[in-house]
């Protein structure tokens, strides 16, 4: 898909910075509701990982191993949610939480890049556990990226109303086979050095990760539409992508204002209309 055409389909936050799995920090894990907390506080845009666990259940965490995070050993695939919440706690204390309690606490809020984790071909029942939950608690898909290394996770979305993003780490190639299936792609930031990745971002919407530095954040600019980071200053990156999208920002804004008058107007009429009925 062109590049103005999603912009144009997104929630405008997605392009003024993405905070990888939250706004963490030395005091509040990754993948936490604090750290989706500090997002919203701050108003950007989140990107979290959902996993399915064995029976059924979503959670939001990232690796399939639990020992990283929280200093246990388990795979989350291989575990009821029940056993989660009875044997493991983020090395912050905090609870790993569901998907359903990120959505309640997000509520819209702020959109959201939701990574689906696939682990031993889980990806149909992975796919068909997401989708079931972005139904019942979404009401505006323009608040909604969906993201996955596994294209077949993705594939299932097609015609749902919901952007997907090809998630690509190693290869280009990768990105030349895949990239027509999929409206968008979400590169690794050291990408940018291969010339067909440049010349894909010049028409088409790229997302680039993990940015960590000012430094990296300046080299990524030229080329990426948005970024996903962490440790670095949310106020900088959003001073720094509003900038670089001035032009489709002050679009949405005069779009949402000629909607505004318009719901205004149409709000006027009815009142007076209402008091020439009485």
């Amino acid at each position: 898909m062109l590049k103005s055409r999603l912009i144009n389909r997104v929630n405008p936050l997605f392009i003024q910075g993405i905070c990888h799995r939250g706004l963490h920090n030395e005091v509040d894990c990754e993948n936490s509701l604090k750290a989706f907390q500090n997002a919203l506080d701050v108003h950007m845009a989140i990107e979290f990982d959902v996993h399915l666990t064995k029976d059924g259940e979503l959670v939001v965490f990232h690796d399939s191993k639990m020992e990283r995070m929280t200093g246990s050993e388990g795979i989350i695939e291989h575990l009821t949610l029940k056993e989660i919440r009875e044997n493991y706690r983020l090395l912050d204390g905090q609870k790993i939480p569901t998907f359903q309690e990120v959505l309640n606490l997000v509520g819209e809020q702020v959109p959201m890049v939701v990574e689906m984790k696939v682990y031993e071909l889980n990806y149909k029942p992975l796919a068909k556990a997401v989708y079931r939950m972005l139904r019942k608690n979404i009401r505006d898909k323009s608040n909604v990226m969906l993201i996955s290394f596994d294209p077949r996770a993705l594939l299932p979305f097609n015609g749902k109303g919901y952007v997907r993003q090809l998630l690509i780490a190693d290869s280009a190639s990768y990105m030349v086979v895949c990239r027509r299936f999929f409206q968008s792609i979400d590169v690794d930031q050291f990408l940018f050095k291969d010339f067909r990745v440049k010349n894909y971002a010049k028409h088409h919407f790229v997302n680039t990760w993990t940015i960590e530095t000012p430094e990296q954040l300046e080299a990524v600019l030229p080329y990426a539409d948005t970024i996903t980071f962490q440790h670095v200053d949310p106020n900088l990156v959003r001073e720094k992508l509003t900038k670089k999208n001035a032009e489709h920002l002050e679009r949405f804004r005069r779009r949402q204002q000629m909607l505004d008058d318009f719901f205004e107007w149409q709000a006027k009429l009815s009142k007076k209309d209402n008091v020439h009925d009485n």
